[in-house]
């Protein structure tokens, strides 16, 4: 590679040392150095130069590196610039990203670390895609869109904030896939599906014989997130214990394996989430005030979609558009009436509400259109994000029997319909966030028992539930039954 084909990079700092230093490893991974050692000489040579990237101390004689942080924004310079602090400034470093910055390393450098940096940012010059798309055209998630680009140039963790079913998993993949991490893996995790006695081991990993049932050495998700980033939903359900182990592996950029005796480098960016309010939570001490402010550097919130207005009808016409497919029929349409109830409707659960409405409309409607008849609405319908794993924890066998449908129930109405009334007639105030998962698996056990009285025949089965067999052989293939 030539001088003219090699990244340039601008090294700010007024100690010799450090200059070389910087100079000698930058060089070594092929990449061209210009120094210089107050905040006049920097701006003077960005002015002049394009630069890929730009590694600047803190102290400076004429001012610090948030200074020139702050101006190569202001000034819209497209190029990383990555901080020097003094080792355990936690507060600067939080600072830096806030302004902009793409990410912070402490002295004394390791300098394993800085080329990891060096290698990330150099990675944002590489055009980036990505396969997930946030659709609408409103200006509220224009501005999402806007705020995704922005933050994806940066290293700062990202707190997504937002109600329940708003697509913040969604968002935290854009973000990754927009960054320098793209390549890397993105791995989410809900905070609240892992039991608390098993959570040091899932996030940090174990060694074989740490405990018992530990028959091998098992890596956590900050090691499979290597190189890549770490969503974590629902933080806010994360106990405080973990919160401290927490709080020290994104300071200290490593990790103790349970039972291990060395730490383990991990380069993971943290993104994070919730539909709760974490300063409320802080403010009542269920949330460590260090942490919130260590993850939320940055604040991203996703407009419900009662907030979106005619981006209902956008979405609506996706989500048919898949399960036209899905059901192997050449399109599914709503008429003027069901639009006009979608656009009435103040959505508590969201896109995932909306999806679960136009997925139970397309199973009813007659000649694959969708009326406002066919769309039912109730009260009960908000749904989780991320709902936990089914397991005998959250859904018993014994529950599901007690729940069982009654077959002269089935005979007058729709499978969905008498699944749904019978599940909400049951709910209690705290029923909401499994809601969807009982309505799944007694939907899938009315089906299921349905075949086996009739020998497995669909179209005798399908007369028994009151449904078509075209809606049958759907929720066959959608509940993956065998």
């Amino acid at each position: 590679m030539s001088d003219m084909d090699r990244p340039l990079a601008l090294v700010v700092d007024d100690e010799p040392d450090i200059c070389e230093l910087l100079a000698i490893t930058l060089e070594r991974m092929n990449i061209a150095t210009e120094t210089c050692g107050d905040l006049a000489s920097a701006r003077d040579k960005l002015k002049k130069q394009r630069f890929q990237l730009c590694l600047t101390d803190m102290r400076l004689p004429d001012g610090d590196g948030l200074d020139l942080v702050d101006w190569i924004q202001q000034e819209g310079l497209a190029l990383p610039v990555a901080v020097i602090t003094a080792h355990g400034n936690v507060e600067t470093a939080v600072r830096a990203l806030k302004l902009g910055a793409f990410d912070f390393i402490s002295k004394p450098i390791d300098l394993k670390n800085l080329r990891k940096l060096i290698i990330s940012a150099l990675k944002l010059g590489i055009s980036h895609e990505g396969s997930a798309r946030l659709l609408g055209e409103s200006a509220a998630i224009e501005d999402v869109r806007q705020m995704i680009a922005k933050v994806a140039r940066s290293q700062a963790p990202v707190h997504i904030h937002g109600e329940s079913g708003t697509g913040k998993e969604l968002v935290a993949r854009m973000i990754h896939e927009q960054g320098a991490r793209a390549a890397g893996p993105f791995v989410p995790v809900n905070c609240g599906a892992i039991p608390a006695e098993l959570m040091e081991s899932e996030f940090f990993g174990h060694k074989k014989g740490s405990f018992t049932g530990a028959s091998s050495d098992k890596e956590g998700l900050f090691q499979a997130a290597e190189g890549g980033t770490l969503f974590l939903d629902e933080i806010a359900d994360l106990p405080l214990p973990m919160q401290v182990k927490l709080l020290r592996v994104i300071q200290e950029k490593s990790v103790r394996p349970v039972g291990g005796t060395s730490e383990v480098d991990v380069d993971v960016r943290i993104l994070s989430a919730t539909h709760k309010d974490l300063a409320r939570l802080v403010a009542d001490g269920q949330f460590r005030e260090d942490l919130y402010y260590r993850i939320n550097v940055i604040d991203l919130q996703v407009p419900p979609l009662r907030d979106r207005g005619q981006d209902v009808l956008l979405l609506a016409e996706h989500i048919l558009q898949r399960l036209a497919t899905d059901m192997q029929l050449d399109e599914i349409k709503l008429d003027d009436s069901a639009r006009n109830k979608l656009l009435e409707h103040s959505f508590p659960g969201n896109v995932r509400e909306l999806e679960n409405m136009l997925e139970r409309a397309a199973t009813l409607c007659e000649g694959n259109v969708i009326t406002a008849d066919d769309i039912q609405i109730t009260q009960k319908q908000t749904i989780t994000d991320a709902p936990p794993e089914v397991t005998d924890a959250t859904v018993s066998q014994p529950a599901i029997e007690q729940s069982s449908i009654d077959r002269a129930s089935i005979d007058q109405t729709s499978i969905g319909q008498t699944i749904e009334a019978k599940v909400i007639e049951e709910a209690g105030p705290g029923d909401d966030t499994l809601l969807g998962q009982k309505l799944e698996l007694m939907e899938r056990k009315a089906i299921e028992e349905a075949l086996q009285r009739c020998r497995y025949n669909k179209t005798a089965a399908a007369k028994e539930l009151g449904i078509t067999l075209r809606q049958l052989r759907y929720r066959i293939q959608k509940l993956g039954i065998d």
